[in-house]
């Protein structure tokens, strides 16, 4: 089955639960409705034609700002977001994707789920594949996305006293807060950060084809010659 055979095939199993889909590079990605997200992962797993049966990845998404900059316009544009030529995203900003793979018939697909811009959240799936277990923690600490029904949704990567979530767009690069030990106390504490927030500007030098600054062994001195058996310093 190949990935047009697939599209065809998705509306009548998962019925209104499909947004839409779409191909690209010969992957097939689903808009899931996030209210029937493991209604339709089950019947994904299950169905015979389908046997999707290991996740192999899950992630969040931000797409605060995505397509503002010109660094990302001129793109071809998917469900929900920026129309084809590219422009600022106009879809929901978070989501949730996930990565399934059909080991019986070699086939790879991806659904995605869009979420809520005030309180994401959307139901857990690992009734489905207990793998999503660490996924959704680090979704969940990393994105602020809730899982409902997450037998133990806690932070993963960060620190239980950590304020915010690293991966949003809008978290500021040196953080919220720091932590040090404290002598007097005796113990960790936590206390504003004290790093100046600053934009640090590549310093790239780059040289117009022929120019002779582009010439290493001149820009390398005298100890460099043709023959190195004529320099002393390589003889040693």
């Amino acid at each position: 089955m190949n990935a047009a055979q697939l599209q065809d095939r998705l509306p009548a199993l998962l019925g209104d639960a499909l947004i839409s889909q779409s191909e690209r590079l010969g992957e097939v990605t689903c808009e899931i409705a996030a209210p029937r997200i493991v209604e339709a992962c089950g019947k994904l797993r299950d169905h015979d034609a389908m046997r999707f049966e290991t996740l192999t990845d899950l992630c969040g998404v931000d797409y605060a700002n995505w397509g503002a900059s010109d660094e990302y316009q001129g793109g071809t544009g998917s469900p929900g977001g920026p129309a084809a030529g590219g422009g600022a995203w106009r879809g929901r900003r978070f989501a949730v994707v996930y990565h399934l793979l059909s080991l019986r018939y070699n086939r790879r697909l991806r659904l995605r789920a869009a979420l809520d811009d005030d309180a994401p959240a959307l139901d857990s799936v690992v009734e489905v594949w207990p793998v999503a277990d660490w996924y959704e923690r680090e979704a969940f600490d990393l994105f602020g996305i809730v899982f409902n029904g997450h037998p133990d949704l806690r932070r993963l990567l960060t620190d239980y006293g950590f304020i915010g979530h690293p991966f949003r767009k809008d978290f500021p690069l040196s953080g919220e807060v720091e932590m040090r030990y404290d002598e007097e106390q005796g113990r960790v504490i936590y206390q504003p950060v004290t790093i100046e927030p600053r934009t640090l500007v590549p310093r790239t030098i780059s040289r117009p084809a022929g120019d002779p600054g582009n010439n290493i062994a001149e820009n390398l001195g005298d100890n460099t010659v043709d023959n190195p058996g004529e320099n002393p310093a390589a003889q040693d």
